[in-house]
Protein backbone atom coordinates (compact mmCIF):
# COMPACT_ATOMS: atom_id res chain seq x y z
CA UNK A 1 0.00 0.00 0.00
CA UNK A 2 1.35 3.66 -0.55
CA UNK A 3 2.55 4.81 2.13
CA UNK A 4 3.06 8.99 3.23
CA UNK A 5 5.81 9.26 5.87
CA UNK A 6 5.96 12.62 7.86
CA UNK A 7 9.72 13.31 8.14
CA UNK A 8 9.62 17.30 7.92
CA UNK A 9 9.67 18.49 11.22
CA UNK A 10 12.41 20.46 13.05
CA UNK A 11 12.65 18.24 16.16
CA UNK A 12 12.86 21.43 18.91
CA UNK A 13 12.23 19.49 21.51
CA UNK A 14 15.21 17.03 21.08
CA UNK A 15 17.73 20.33 22.00
CA UNK A 16 21.19 20.06 21.48
CA UNK A 17 20.67 16.64 19.16
CA UNK A 18 18.88 18.28 16.18
CA UNK A 19 21.05 21.47 16.01
CA UNK A 20 22.94 20.07 13.31
CA UNK A 21 21.19 16.66 12.68
CA UNK A 22 17.22 16.40 11.68
CA UNK A 23 15.72 13.94 13.90
CA UNK A 24 14.68 11.62 11.68
CA UNK A 25 18.85 10.88 10.78
CA UNK A 26 19.54 10.44 14.62
CA UNK A 27 20.62 7.11 15.28
CA UNK A 28 18.90 4.12 16.01
CA UNK A 29 20.88 1.11 16.64
CA UNK A 30 23.35 2.14 13.81
CA UNK A 31 20.70 3.45 11.97
CA UNK A 32 18.96 6.66 10.95
CA UNK A 33 16.05 6.65 12.73
CA UNK A 34 13.38 6.81 9.76
CA UNK A 35 15.33 3.92 8.73
CA UNK A 36 13.29 1.59 11.49
CA UNK A 37 9.84 3.16 10.55
CA UNK A 38 10.21 1.74 7.00
CA UNK A 39 11.42 -1.31 8.12
CA UNK A 40 8.03 -2.27 9.74
CA UNK A 41 6.02 -0.36 7.28
CA UNK A 42 7.70 -2.24 4.45
CA UNK A 43 6.98 -5.67 6.47
CA UNK A 44 3.24 -4.50 7.32
CA UNK A 45 2.76 -4.19 3.62
CA UNK A 46 4.37 -0.76 2.03
CA UNK A 47 4.79 -1.02 -1.68
CA UNK A 48 5.67 2.51 -2.55
CA UNK A 49 6.89 5.45 -0.23
CA UNK A 50 6.33 8.89 -0.11
CA UNK A 51 8.19 10.68 2.38
CA UNK A 52 7.32 14.65 3.44
CA UNK A 53 11.01 16.19 4.00
CA UNK A 54 11.55 19.94 4.95
CA UNK A 55 14.38 20.37 7.83
CA UNK A 56 17.23 18.86 6.97
CA UNK A 57 15.40 17.73 3.59
CA UNK A 58 19.45 16.11 1.91
CA UNK A 59 20.46 14.71 5.11
CA UNK A 60 17.34 12.78 4.92
CA UNK A 61 17.46 12.02 0.94
CA UNK A 62 21.07 10.80 1.75
CA UNK A 63 20.44 8.33 4.59
CA UNK A 64 17.43 7.02 2.76
CA UNK A 65 18.26 7.08 -1.36
CA UNK A 66 15.64 6.04 -3.40
CA UNK A 67 14.62 2.42 -2.23
CA UNK A 68 14.40 0.87 0.71
CA UNK A 69 14.57 -3.12 1.30
CA UNK A 70 13.28 -2.83 -2.24
CA UNK A 71 10.42 -0.85 -2.07
CA UNK A 72 10.47 2.87 -3.91
CA UNK A 73 10.95 6.32 -1.95
CA UNK A 74 9.41 9.45 -3.95
CA UNK A 75 10.05 12.50 -1.89
CA UNK A 76 8.46 15.80 -1.54
CA UNK A 77 8.78 19.10 0.15
CA UNK A 78 6.49 20.83 2.93
CA UNK A 79 8.46 23.98 2.65
CA UNK A 80 7.17 25.37 6.00
CA UNK A 81 5.95 23.62 8.93
CA UNK A 82 2.67 23.91 9.09
CA UNK A 83 1.25 21.14 10.42
CA UNK A 84 0.29 16.81 9.72
CA UNK A 85 -2.21 17.78 7.55
CA UNK A 86 -0.23 20.15 5.70
CA UNK A 87 2.44 17.29 5.29
CA UNK A 88 0.20 15.15 3.83
CA UNK A 89 -1.07 17.97 1.50
CA UNK A 90 2.23 18.13 0.34
CA UNK A 91 2.42 14.76 -1.00
CA UNK A 92 -0.63 14.43 -2.23
CA UNK A 93 -0.04 15.43 -5.76
CA UNK A 94 2.19 11.36 -5.29
CA UNK A 95 -0.69 9.43 -4.64
CA UNK A 96 -2.69 7.43 -6.91
CA UNK A 97 -6.13 6.80 -6.35
CA UNK A 98 -5.93 4.53 -3.68
CA UNK A 99 -6.05 3.84 -0.16
CA UNK A 100 -3.10 5.11 1.52
CA UNK A 101 -0.96 4.85 5.21
CA UNK A 102 0.19 7.77 6.95
CA UNK A 103 3.27 7.46 9.05
CA UNK A 104 5.26 9.64 11.63
CA UNK A 105 8.93 9.37 10.85
CA UNK A 106 10.09 9.62 14.06
CA UNK A 107 7.98 7.04 15.72
CA UNK A 108 9.15 3.08 16.18
CA UNK A 109 6.35 0.59 15.74
CA UNK A 110 6.04 -3.14 16.11
CA UNK A 111 5.01 -4.37 13.19
CA UNK A 112 2.11 -6.81 14.02
CA UNK A 113 0.28 -4.00 15.40
CA UNK A 114 1.09 -1.99 12.47
CA UNK A 115 0.22 -4.61 10.00
CA UNK A 116 -3.40 -4.74 11.37
CA UNK A 117 -3.59 -0.73 10.98
CA UNK A 118 -2.50 -1.62 7.09
CA UNK A 119 -5.33 -4.53 6.66
CA UNK A 120 -8.25 -2.02 8.47
CA UNK A 121 -9.22 1.13 5.97
CA UNK A 122 -10.20 3.45 8.05
CA UNK A 123 -7.82 2.89 10.98
CA UNK A 124 -5.65 4.50 13.22
CA UNK A 125 -2.88 3.22 15.41
CA UNK A 126 -3.82 3.65 19.21
CA UNK A 127 -1.52 2.67 22.40
CA UNK A 128 -1.97 3.20 26.25
CA UNK A 129 0.53 5.77 27.34
CA UNK A 130 1.58 6.63 30.98
CA UNK A 131 0.97 10.71 30.20
CA UNK A 132 -1.30 10.55 27.94
CA UNK A 133 -1.75 14.59 28.51
CA UNK A 134 1.37 14.95 25.69
CA UNK A 135 -0.68 13.42 23.02
CA UNK A 136 -3.62 13.32 21.25
CA UNK A 137 -6.31 11.20 23.36
CA UNK A 138 -8.99 8.65 21.51
CA UNK A 139 -12.24 8.76 22.28
CA UNK A 140 -14.00 5.62 21.68
CA UNK A 141 -17.75 4.07 21.35
CA UNK A 142 -19.71 2.90 24.10
CA UNK A 143 -19.15 -0.67 24.97
CA UNK A 144 -14.82 0.18 24.75
CA UNK A 145 -13.03 0.71 28.19
CA UNK A 146 -13.63 3.43 29.50
CA UNK A 147 -10.40 3.96 30.64
CA UNK A 148 -7.92 1.17 28.98
CA UNK A 149 -6.05 1.22 32.11
CA UNK A 150 -3.37 -1.37 31.18
CA UNK A 151 -1.55 -3.35 28.33
CA UNK A 152 -3.82 -6.04 28.69
CA UNK A 153 -6.61 -4.68 28.61
CA UNK A 154 -5.92 -2.69 25.50
CA UNK A 155 -4.52 -5.68 23.85
CA UNK A 156 -7.16 -8.12 24.51
CA UNK A 157 -10.55 -6.10 23.74
CA UNK A 158 -11.95 -7.17 20.53
CA UNK A 159 -15.31 -5.08 21.20
CA UNK A 160 -17.63 -7.26 19.06
CA UNK A 161 -19.79 -5.04 17.07
CA UNK A 162 -18.99 -1.94 16.22
CA UNK A 163 -16.39 -1.88 19.35
CA UNK A 164 -13.24 -0.31 18.35
CA UNK A 165 -14.81 2.34 16.28
CA UNK A 166 -13.53 5.90 17.29
CA UNK A 167 -15.50 8.71 17.59
CA UNK A 168 -13.48 11.67 18.65
CA UNK A 169 -9.95 12.82 19.67
CA UNK A 170 -8.83 15.41 21.78
CA UNK A 171 -5.01 16.28 21.28
CA UNK A 172 -3.16 17.14 24.50
CA UNK A 173 -5.76 16.96 27.06
CA UNK A 174 -5.06 18.91 30.54
CA UNK A 175 -7.52 16.13 31.62
CA UNK A 176 -7.76 13.04 29.52
CA UNK A 177 -10.65 10.80 29.91
CA UNK A 178 -9.00 7.82 29.49
CA UNK A 179 -4.70 6.73 28.65
CA UNK A 180 -5.62 5.77 25.08
CA UNK A 181 -3.46 7.92 22.91
CA UNK A 182 -2.91 8.64 18.87
CA UNK A 183 0.35 6.42 18.15
CA UNK A 184 0.51 8.40 14.32
CA UNK A 185 -0.11 5.83 12.48
CA UNK A 186 -3.02 6.20 9.91
CA UNK A 187 -4.51 4.13 6.81
CA UNK A 188 -6.71 7.07 4.77
CA UNK A 189 -9.55 6.00 1.86
CA UNK A 190 -9.07 7.32 -1.36
CA UNK A 191 -11.31 9.83 -0.94
CA UNK A 192 -9.62 11.41 2.20
CA UNK A 193 -6.94 12.95 -0.36
CA UNK A 194 -9.55 15.59 -1.51
CA UNK A 195 -11.08 16.08 2.12
CA UNK A 196 -7.47 17.84 3.49
CA UNK A 197 -8.66 20.94 1.70
CA UNK A 198 -10.80 21.66 3.93
CA UNK A 199 -9.15 21.02 7.11
CA UNK A 200 -9.23 24.49 9.05
CA UNK A 201 -6.28 25.99 11.00
CA UNK A 202 -6.15 24.94 14.56
CA UNK A 203 -5.75 27.11 18.12
CA UNK A 204 -2.34 25.77 17.89
CA UNK A 205 -1.66 27.44 14.49
CA UNK A 206 -1.46 24.81 12.42
CA UNK A 207 -3.38 22.33 9.73
CA UNK A 208 -3.56 19.26 11.78
CA UNK A 209 -4.44 15.81 10.65
CA UNK A 210 -6.55 14.39 13.65
CA UNK A 211 -9.32 16.98 11.92
CA UNK A 212 -9.53 14.81 8.80
CA UNK A 213 -9.77 11.56 11.44
CA UNK A 214 -12.43 13.30 13.18
CA UNK A 215 -13.88 14.35 9.35
CA UNK A 216 -14.00 10.57 8.94
CA UNK A 217 -14.77 9.51 12.40
CA UNK A 218 -18.24 11.42 11.44
CA UNK A 219 -18.69 9.72 8.29
CA UNK A 220 -18.31 5.50 9.14
CA UNK A 221 -16.06 3.25 11.14
CA UNK A 222 -12.80 4.44 12.13
CA UNK A 223 -10.89 1.55 13.45
CA UNK A 224 -8.92 1.94 16.37
CA UNK A 225 -5.87 -0.66 16.09
CA UNK A 226 -3.82 -1.52 19.75
CA UNK A 227 -0.50 -1.81 19.28
CA UNK A 228 1.86 -3.98 21.28
CA UNK A 229 4.64 -1.94 21.31
CA UNK A 230 5.61 2.15 20.11
CA UNK A 231 7.53 4.89 20.88
CA UNK A 232 7.23 8.26 19.66
CA UNK A 233 10.88 9.82 19.86
CA UNK A 234 10.34 13.27 20.86
CA UNK A 235 12.70 13.73 23.40
CA UNK A 236 16.01 12.54 24.54
CA UNK A 237 14.81 10.03 27.02
CA UNK A 238 12.69 8.40 24.02
CA UNK A 239 15.80 8.38 21.52
CA UNK A 240 17.80 6.26 24.74
CA UNK A 241 14.45 4.20 25.01
CA UNK A 242 14.65 3.37 20.85
CA UNK A 243 18.14 2.31 21.26
CA UNK A 244 17.18 0.33 23.91
CA UNK A 245 14.74 -1.54 21.65
CA UNK A 246 16.12 -1.68 18.55
CA UNK A 247 19.96 -2.96 20.27
CA UNK A 248 18.08 -5.87 22.29
CA UNK A 249 16.70 -7.12 18.76
CA UNK A 250 20.56 -7.30 17.94
CA UNK A 251 22.52 -10.73 16.97
CA UNK A 252 26.07 -11.07 17.94
CA UNK A 253 27.73 -10.38 14.64
CA UNK A 254 31.75 -9.54 14.77
CA UNK A 255 33.24 -8.40 11.75
CA UNK A 256 36.26 -6.09 13.14
CA UNK A 257 39.19 -7.02 14.93
CA UNK A 258 38.73 -8.04 18.73
CA UNK A 259 41.61 -8.86 21.04
CA UNK A 260 42.27 -12.43 22.66
CA UNK A 261 42.21 -10.56 26.23
CA UNK A 262 38.33 -9.21 25.38
CA UNK A 263 35.30 -10.76 26.51
CA UNK A 264 32.11 -10.47 24.77
CA UNK A 265 29.13 -11.48 26.53
CA UNK A 266 25.37 -11.37 25.06
CA UNK A 267 24.48 -9.97 21.91
CA UNK A 268 27.62 -7.91 20.55
CA UNK A 269 27.80 -6.51 16.94
CA UNK A 270 31.55 -5.57 16.42
CA UNK A 271 30.99 -3.91 12.63
CA UNK A 272 34.17 -3.70 10.07
CA UNK A 273 36.70 -2.01 10.81
CA UNK A 274 36.39 -1.42 14.31
CA UNK A 275 39.01 -2.77 16.97
CA UNK A 276 38.22 -4.28 20.87
CA UNK A 277 41.47 -4.32 22.44
CA UNK A 278 42.82 -6.56 25.14
CA UNK A 279 41.28 -6.38 28.31
CA UNK A 280 37.77 -4.88 26.96
CA UNK A 281 34.33 -6.44 28.91
CA UNK A 282 31.60 -5.66 26.78
CA UNK A 283 28.20 -6.72 28.32
CA UNK A 284 25.19 -6.55 25.22
CA UNK A 285 23.30 -5.25 24.01
CA UNK A 286 25.92 -3.37 22.00
CA UNK A 287 26.84 -2.09 18.80
CA UNK A 288 30.48 -1.23 17.92
CA UNK A 289 30.46 0.74 14.74
CA UNK A 290 32.40 0.50 12.09
CA UNK A 291 36.07 2.27 12.51
CA UNK A 292 35.45 2.57 16.30
CA UNK A 293 38.39 1.76 18.82
CA UNK A 294 37.59 0.35 22.36
CA UNK A 295 40.39 -0.25 25.11
CA UNK A 296 42.32 -0.96 26.33
CA UNK A 297 40.29 -1.99 29.45
CA UNK A 298 37.22 -0.34 28.88
CA UNK A 299 33.87 -1.84 30.21
CA UNK A 300 30.60 -1.28 27.72
CA UNK A 301 27.09 -2.47 29.33
CA UNK A 302 23.63 -2.13 28.91
CA UNK A 303 22.20 -1.31 25.92
CA UNK A 304 25.44 1.01 24.08
CA UNK A 305 25.51 2.22 20.96
CA UNK A 306 29.47 3.41 19.85
CA UNK A 307 29.09 5.34 16.57
CA UNK A 308 31.53 4.77 13.53
CA UNK A 309 34.92 5.79 14.25
CA UNK A 310 34.45 6.54 17.75
CA UNK A 311 37.09 6.12 20.19
CA UNK A 312 36.72 4.56 23.92
CA UNK A 313 39.78 5.02 26.06
CA UNK A 314 41.76 3.02 28.63
CA UNK A 315 39.60 2.02 31.67
CA UNK A 316 37.00 4.20 30.09
CA UNK A 317 32.86 2.78 31.39
CA UNK A 318 29.68 3.32 29.33
CA UNK A 319 26.64 1.90 30.54
CA UNK A 320 23.41 2.21 28.38
CA UNK A 321 24.37 5.01 26.46
CA UNK A 322 24.68 6.50 22.88
CA UNK A 323 27.77 7.56 22.02
CA UNK A 324 27.99 9.54 18.01
CA UNK A 325 30.13 9.01 15.04
CA UNK A 326 33.84 10.31 15.84
CA UNK A 327 33.58 10.81 19.45
CA UNK A 328 36.43 10.51 21.84
CA UNK A 329 35.98 9.16 25.43
CA UNK A 330 38.97 9.97 26.92
CA UNK A 331 40.66 7.12 29.77
CA UNK A 332 39.47 6.84 33.11
CA UNK A 333 36.28 8.41 32.01
CA UNK A 334 32.40 7.04 32.90
CA UNK A 335 29.42 7.90 31.49
CA UNK A 336 25.85 6.80 31.65
CA UNK A 337 22.47 6.40 30.46
CA UNK A 338 23.27 9.38 28.34
CA UNK A 339 23.54 10.69 24.76
CA UNK A 340 26.17 12.20 23.20
CA UNK A 341 25.88 13.46 19.80
CA UNK A 342 29.23 13.60 16.79
CA UNK A 343 32.66 14.60 17.10
CA UNK A 344 32.22 15.22 21.20
CA UNK A 345 35.76 15.19 22.91
CA UNK A 346 35.14 14.32 26.54
CA UNK A 347 38.70 14.93 28.83
CA UNK A 348 40.57 11.95 30.56
CA UNK A 349 38.15 11.59 33.95
CA UNK A 350 35.33 12.90 32.67
CA UNK A 351 32.33 11.70 35.00
CA UNK A 352 28.62 11.95 34.06
CA UNK A 353 26.21 11.68 36.84
CA UNK A 354 23.05 9.71 36.10
CA UNK A 355 20.84 9.63 39.90
CA UNK A 356 19.97 12.06 41.87
CA UNK A 357 20.30 11.13 45.89
CA UNK A 358 16.52 11.29 46.43
CA UNK A 359 16.04 8.56 43.80
CA UNK A 360 13.54 10.64 41.85
CA UNK A 361 12.76 10.93 38.45
CA UNK A 362 16.02 13.07 36.76
CA UNK A 363 14.72 16.21 34.81
CA UNK A 364 15.74 17.48 31.77
CA UNK A 365 15.08 20.83 30.10
CA UNK A 366 12.85 20.85 27.02
CA UNK A 367 12.24 24.03 25.35
CA UNK A 368 13.02 25.75 28.22
CA UNK A 369 10.86 23.82 30.79
CA UNK A 370 12.28 21.23 33.41
CA UNK A 371 10.60 17.82 32.36
CA UNK A 372 10.67 14.91 33.88
CA UNK A 373 12.35 12.27 31.81
CA UNK A 374 10.51 9.16 33.88
CA UNK A 375 13.54 7.56 34.32
CA UNK A 376 15.35 6.83 37.65
CA UNK A 377 18.74 7.02 35.76
CA UNK A 378 19.80 9.71 33.13
CA UNK A 379 22.58 11.04 32.41
CA UNK A 380 23.26 13.88 29.88
CA UNK A 381 22.80 15.29 26.56
CA UNK A 382 26.22 16.40 24.90
CA UNK A 383 25.67 18.19 21.61
CA UNK A 384 28.12 18.20 18.72
CA UNK A 385 31.41 19.19 19.27
CA UNK A 386 31.54 19.81 22.77
CA UNK A 387 35.10 19.57 24.70
CA UNK A 388 35.55 18.98 28.25
CA UNK A 389 38.66 19.46 30.32
CA UNK A 390 40.30 16.75 31.89
CA UNK A 391 38.24 16.02 35.26
CA UNK A 392 35.19 17.61 34.49
CA UNK A 393 31.87 16.42 36.36
CA UNK A 394 28.40 16.53 35.01
CA UNK A 395 25.17 16.47 37.17
CA UNK A 396 22.52 14.14 35.70
CA UNK A 397 19.86 16.20 33.61
CA UNK A 398 22.56 18.42 32.51
CA UNK A 399 22.57 19.76 28.86
CA UNK A 400 25.60 20.81 26.94
CA UNK A 401 24.68 23.02 23.29
CA UNK A 402 26.95 22.55 20.66
CA UNK A 403 31.06 23.41 20.53
CA UNK A 404 30.43 24.38 24.24
CA UNK A 405 33.61 23.58 27.04
CA UNK A 406 34.54 23.00 30.22
CA UNK A 407 37.24 23.69 32.03
CA UNK A 408 39.68 21.70 33.60
CA UNK A 409 38.03 20.03 36.94
CA UNK A 410 34.86 21.77 36.42
CA UNK A 411 31.76 20.61 38.06
CA UNK A 412 28.79 21.61 35.74
CA UNK A 413 25.58 21.59 37.66
CA UNK A 414 23.51 23.47 34.67
CA UNK A 415 22.59 23.55 30.94
CA UNK A 416 25.13 25.71 28.84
Amino acid sequence: MQTVVLAAGEGSRMGALTEETPKPCLPVAGRPLVAHTLDAAVAAGASRFVVVVGCGAEQVRTALGDRHAGVPIEYCRQDEQRGTADAVLAARSQLVDAPFVVLNGDALYDTPSLSRVYDAVPSVGSYVAEDPTQYGVLTLEDGAPADAGNYEQALSWDGGSGAGRVVGVTEKPADPESNLVNAGAYTFPSRARDALDGIDESERGEFELTDLLEDLCRSGHVEAVPFARWIDVGRPWELLAANEWKLDELTTRVDGDVAAGATLDGPVVVESGATVHDGVTIEGPALIGAGASVGPNAFIRGATLVGPDAHIGHAVEIKNSVIGEGTNVAHLSYVGDSLLADDVNLGAGTVVANLRHDDAPVKLTVKGQRRSTGRRKFGAVIGRGVKTGINTSIDAGVTLSPSSQTGLGEAVTRDR
